[in-house]
């Protein structure tokens, strides 16, 4: 209902309070009073008065036949003995009889039996006349009294005038204006009674109809605010599902920033908040085909399965707790932190704002001009490629029929995590395939929570010996998928998939072992490929082995054009020429890059680290290069007699430890308490340790085993880039005894 409609309805209420207040205050119609005439005939003859009478009680009972509902207002026609008293009456006041005056009038004017039924009602009304002279009427009030007929309407009315007026004076008795006379004292009164219930009534109109206005207005603005809260809700389910673009049209974006990123990762946030601490009132224009706002990936596979999140779907703020205790979100930033694309430009203090779902097919790095992939142009000052890489598949699943593409899905985004874990609690079979970093990680995780849930089975399928076989040596890769069998994997090493074939629930697994899995959905995890799809049509180089766009030590990929993040392959004074994955690596890059797109012009000398757990009894963190092909070295601290964790290498041994060459990986060593070298088979726990890799016999590399908050001391020894002749003495630095 409208604004209008409930305004003609509240005055059609009031219209009609209007004309129910105005009946009640029609007051009956006052009777005429007879006509006094100034000639006065005093005889008449009996015969006149037999037949006045006897026609004027005709005509009365015949009104009184014709209109039933009049006759208890009737007066009745006085007799003959009454009409003398009032005749003599009259005579000693000096003022005519009703009856003789009217006669006198009507023989004067019209014919004799005309008589009509008012003037009948209002027989003996002369009392009217006889008020206005009161010396006169006090002679013969007593005879005057006689000649009144009692009244049954009268009567109604001085009671109903008593009862209304009752309480108008204040020492309780009958109020002067209401009581003894009526006339125009009565109907005052009454007026004024009417006057006030009008007054309340509309009074009460006015009160309900704004009532009512309010309440339909406040239920629409419900309604509106809900219809859009809806709308806002469908808007981002449609962006994330991929089936919308914000904002919706390309032609909404600045035709030019001073700061454009091309990505919407850690990168290329962390590229934002260097710019914004160097320029505070930068305007930056974040483009990502993604279809939600940045967040950092590594609790996908980890922390976010060891933390309830609410069963909405889509999950509006993915919380998790870290293992320090704290909580906090996948996000970056909320949604209220970013400025929307349209008004970057209107922006007094800057910001960031980000176009999801576009994506820029072209940089021409000498005009200094990006084309979207709809062939919108936007001009920029600085640009930063942060696009990250995206995850590979196997070639055989890749090509199969939709029937068996529908239960096979890659691990990268929230998407992903929330269609695995409904999988999860519905109690499904999952298998993984790989065995790097996030298909160990996802694989502990699952099965915590299929633990934890009473869920389904989780299986582990890959090609190499053990788990982390390109990272651990191989004696703590064995030790590990011990560990995560004992968690509730069921690892299936040294295995293919042969082939995959759906029926009409399940996707039946043939191996390459001659084992055959029935699997709800198959999880592949086996690394990304950097995406350089730009780098064709923009003329940027791509290196040929490592992938990843090439850039220079100050991260530039042309002038004014800077590479950060996954897609970088970046050149290291002192490893080389590197392309890393690690989420330390994006956070770093892409605020030097930020702080060189602002003037800074610095190098690229970090040495990234990287971190991984693999459910709650296997954490480890990792600097350099960590690559099992190296020769490693391992110091670990494993338990004593009294059930304490010692250092392995005593500080009474003269032994050194052996190091491995690099030809073979056969002979990593484990030293004793008592110096002497054992099969790290024999080993019972690798609880707590530091393992060297080795080149060109300098430690590049050094993983910390269930070691946390000495990663500095790591950084700087491979700074170094020296020989040590005992590295046993290294090994002290760490404190793994402690």
């Amino acid at each position: 209902m409208s604004i209008w409609g409930i305004r003609c309805l509240t005055q059609k209420f009031i219209r009609q309070a209007y004309i129910l207040a105005s009946r009640r205050l029609m007051s009956p119609v006052p009777q005429r009073s007879p006509p006094v005439y100034a000639p006065h005939r005093l005889a008449h003859s009996s015969l006149y008065q037999m037949v006045k009478k006897r026609t004027l009680e005709a005509r009365t009972k015949l009104q009184a036949n014709k209109y039933p509902n009049n006759q208890a207002c009737v007066t009745k026609p006085l007799t003959m003995t009454q009409n003398e008293e009032c005749e003599e009456v009259a005579e000693a006041t000096g003022i005519p009889s009703f009856a003789n005056a009217q006669f006198q009038a009507q023989s004067q004017s019209e014919p004799l039996f005309k008589v009509g039924f008012a003037d009948v009602k209002s027989v003996c009304s002369a009392k009217d006349v006889l008020k206005s002279d009161s010396a006169r009427l006090s002679t013969s009030q007593t005879v005057l009294d006689s000649c009144k007929q009692p009244n049954p309407c009268e009567e109604f009315k001085r009671k109903r005038k008593e009862t209304t007026c009752q309480p108008c004076n204040e020492d309780g008795t009958a109020p002067g204006d209401c009581g003894g006379g009526g006339g125009d004292e009565e109907v005052e009164c009454r007026m004024k009674d009417l006057r006030l219930k009008c007054l309340l009534g509309a009074l009460a109109a006015l009160l309900a109809g704004g009532f009512l206005a309010w309440f339909m207005t406040r239920d629409t603005e419900d309604k509106e605010a809900k219809k859009a809260q809806e709308e806002e809700e469908e808007r981002k389910r449609r962006l994330i599902a991929g089936l919308a673009t914000s904002p919706p049209s390309s032609e909404d974006l600045p035709k030019h920033v001073p700061y454009l990123i091309i990505g919407g990762g850690t990168a290329a946030f962390s590229a934002f908040r260097a710019i914004k601490s160097n320029d505070a009132t930068a305007k930056v224009l974040m483009i990502s085909n993604e279809f939600r706002k940045p967040y950092m990936r590594p609790p996908l596979s980890k922390e976010l399965w060891y933390t309830p999140n609410p069963n909405e779907d889509p999950i509006k703020d993915y919380r998790f707790k870290q293992w320090t205790g704290s909580e906090r979100s996948l996000f970056f930033e909320p949604d209220e932190f970013f400025v929307d694309p349209e008004n970057l430009d209107d922006s007094a203090n800057g910001g960031i704002a980000v176009a999801q779902g576009f994506t820029v097919k072209k940089v021409d790095a000498q005009k200094r001009i990006v084309t979207l992939n709809d062939g919108y142009e936007i001009g920029y000052d600085e640009c930063l490629i942060a696009t990250g890489c995206a995850p590979k598949n196997l070639t055989m699943l890749r090509d199969a029929p939709p029937s068996v593409l529908e239960k096979v899905m890659v691990y990268r985004t929230p998407d992903d995590f929330d269609r695995l874990r409904k999988l999860a609690a519905e109690k499904r079979s999952i298998t993984i395939v790989g065995n790097g970093f996030i298909g160990s990680e996802l694989a502990c995780s699952l099965a915590h929570y299929s633990r934890e849930n009473n869920g389904g089975k989780v299986y582990q399928v890959f090609q190499e010996n053990a788990n982390m076989s390109k990272v651990l040596p191989n004696y703590l890769s064995r030790w590990t998928t011990a560990k995560m069998e004992a968690q509730g994997v069921c690892v299936i090493p040294n295995a293919s998939i042969r082939s995959a074939v759906r029926d009409e629930t399940n996707l039946k697994l043939e191996l390459n072992n001659g084992m055959t899995l029935m699997s709800d959905i198959v999880v592949v995890c086996v690394g990304c490929t950097p995406n350089t799809d730009l780098a064709g049509p923009s003329r940027l180089e791509v290196d040929r082995s490592l992938g990843g766009f090439v850039v220079n030590a100050e991260l530039e990929a042309r002038r004014n054009l800077y590479v950060a993040g996954d897609a970088s392959c970046f050149f290291d004074p002192l490893l080389g020429r590197r392309r890393v994955e690690h989420h330390d690596h994006s956070v770093v890059s892409g605020r030097l890059a930020g702080e060189n797109m602002t003037g800074a012009k610095k190098p690229y000398q970090h040495q990234s680290m990287f971190w991984s757990d693999l459910g709650p009894e296997i954490g480890y963190e990792g600097i350099g290069l960590v690559d099992s092909s190296l020769p490693t070295v391992g110091v670990f601290a494993l338990p004593s007699n009294t059930g304490e964790r010692v250092d392995q290498l005593s500080e009474s041994s003269d032994s050194e430890v052996s190091a491995s060459s690099s030809e073979s990986t056969e002979s990593d060593a484990v030293v004793t308490p008592d110096g002497v070298t054992c099969d790290p088979d024999e080993a019972a726990n690798y609880g707590k340790g530091v393992i060297f890799y080795l080149k060109n016999d300098k430690i590049v590399g050094i993983l910390l085993w269930n070691l946390f908050n000495r990663i500095g001391l790591a950084r700087t020894i491979i700074n170094q880039n020296k020989k040590y002749d005992d590295l046993n003495e290294v090994a002290k630095l760490f404190e793994i005894h402690a």
